[in-house]
């Protein structure tokens, strides 16, 4: 009951962090989401035959949900458990009667419920310019949890290795943020040279953004299953690996 209530307790403080400053967390994101659709799918679209049989503005939707499910999940987790470790906030954390896999959980689920909001915020805006059908709903929903887990995790793994918060960005910004516009968010697969076709099925961003597009579209360029088997085998990994740091007490007891 207690690690009930501890659990519980640590979920709520997590999304309370990040709903208390929605103009920093949610907010930005539906703004650029604005833009790249107005520019890049209402815009430049308009010259763009059509891609895998739909309209551009309609394939590009999927791609920059997930681009955003990714971006949020990561920098929820990494910050929080990075400011926690520099406040020194994890020490109470440590000595609850949680286990490390439900500390790391709930760790996690803050990430979750970030990502998922900002996914609806950014697919609510996308309506303002035309209407992207979802096909399956389920997909949808098990592609944006899994794929928010798995970069929640990356976040926490990168917040205990951090030793300055510039650190966090530095996988943003020569990893993540690369493997987001090479995954096909703005662009199928079968545009690419040969060459690049083969680099990209080693991108595991592309199965993430593929298995958002069947999700709602019904269209993918790789098989589904191959999507859910790559995020379901990311997620363990990372998620495992976690959970194992905290057991350790990597950079987290002083």
């Amino acid at each position: 009951m207690k690690s009930l209530i501890g659990f519980k307790s640590l979920v709520e403080r997590e999304i309370i962090r990040f709903t208390s400053v929605f103009f920093q967390t949610i907010f930005p994101p539906l703004v650029s989401s604005f833009l790249y659709i107005a520019i890049f799918g209402f815009t430049i679209g308009r010259q763009i035959e059509r891609v895998d049989g739909m309209p551009y503005l309609n394939f590009l939707i999927p791609g920059l949900i997930m681009m955003y499910i990714i971006e949020g999940s990561y920098s929820n987790t990494s910050s929080s458990l990075f400011i926690s470790r520099w406040a020194g906030h994890i020490q109470e954390i440590l000595v609850t009667p949680l286990s490390y896999f439900e500390m790391v959980l709930a760790i996690l689920i803050g990430g979750l419920a970030r990502s998922l909001v900002t996914a609806s915020g950014v697919y609510l805006v996308s309506l303002l310019f035309m209407r992207t059908p979802i096909q399956h709903p389920f997909i949808v929903l098990t592609m944006a949890v899994f794929v928010s887990l798995s970069f929640s995790s990356a976040g926490a793994l990168i917040a205990l290795f951090a030793e300055e918060f510039e650190h966090l960005t530095i996988c943003t910004t020569f990893l993540i943020t690369p493997l987001i516009f090479f995954g096909g968010v703005f662009h199928s697969v079968k545009m690419l040279p040969n060459v690049l076709q083969v680099i990209t099925s080693f991108n595991p961003i592309f199965y993430m953004v593929n298995g958002m597009r069947y999700g709602m579209l019904g269209t993918s360029d790789v098989p589904i299953a191959q999507c859910l088997i790559v995020v379901f085998s990311l997620f363990a990994v990372l998620f495992s690996f976690t959970v194992f740091l905290f057991k350790t007490g990597f950079k987290l007891r002083k």
